[in-house]
């Protein structure tokens, strides 16, 4: 097994009960316990786990990942005029990407009846899009049930045949030193391609998410714009220094 799929499983270990042992990761993970020692340090360097005697818990700092319906309900008038901001960026004839995600979700209104093609990593997100009559395609593969986002190789080798004009993307941390980051490597990958793949790409996110770091890179900052309703003002100046910065007022 390869060391970032290592990884990724005691991390989500981690995330479902807080705490593992050393010999049921040698068990679990068919690994030997020099193996496993390392990849405990390794995490722990990169403060995504604590050790302790036997094992590794679940850091304090550690961002869980909300499900959907948590999403949707936090900051919800700046995601609506997020999302109307972003909508009105988009042409006659555009192809565009829309990330699984709620802030990306609110923009489904602003586009009803547009002449665009929408592709989505979203099965929720595509079935609202065919209601708004807007041409949709939706990428195969596995569906994560937290986020609703359809993940795996079969999506990524699918996403990679696509050209967009605009991709709007959803984030769960902005840093200056880290860029954009996600709490799951198989979502990170996508959102990775998918920004690839644009000749536009933007990320929608409030303020809450300036200055957190998830798991996962998946971006420097200049890899895409950022639509917020508003940055912290101490680090204002050094995001523009690396990416366009729109601020949309509430």
């Amino acid at each position: 097994m390869l060391t970032e799929e290592r990884h990724r499983k005691i991390i989500e270990w981690l995330e479902r009960d807080g705490l593992v042992k050393s010999q049921d990761l040698i068990q679990w993970l068919d690994s030997s316990e020099s193996t496993i020692r390392r990849d405990l340090q390794e995490l722990e360097n990169l403060q995504m786990l604590e050790r302790v005697h036997g094992g590794a818990k679940r850091p304090q700092h550690l961002e869980q990942e909300l499900g959907m319906f948590e999403k949707s309900s936090k900051n919800v008038q700046q995601k609506k005029m997020i999302a109307e901001y972003a909508a009105e960026s988009i042409t006659k004839g555009d192809v565009i990407y829309l990330d699984a995600g709620t802030t990306t979700s609110e923009m489904i209104p602003f586009l009803k009846n547009r002449t665009i093609t929408v592709v989505t990593n979203s099965v929720g997100l595509a079935a609202r899009l065919v209601e708004a009559q807007i041409a949709t395609i939706v990428l195969g593969g596995r569906i994560k049930l937290t986020t609703d986002a359809v993940v795996g190789s079969q999506a990524l080798e699918q996403l990679k045949q696509y050209r967009f004009n605009k991709a709007f993307m959803g984030m769960n941390g902005v840093h200056l030193d880290s860029g954009y980051s996600t709490p799951d490597p198989e979502e990170a990958i996508l959102k990775r391609t998918a920004i690839q793949q644009s000749e536009e790409a933007f990320v929608l996110v409030d303020h809450s998410k300036f200055n957190q770091t998830s798991f996962v890179s998946v971006a420097s900052l200049s890899a895409a714009s950022i639509l917020t309703d508003t940055c912290p003002l101490v680090i204002h100046d050094q995001i523009t220094e690396q990416t366009t910065l729109k601020e949309v007022s509430v």
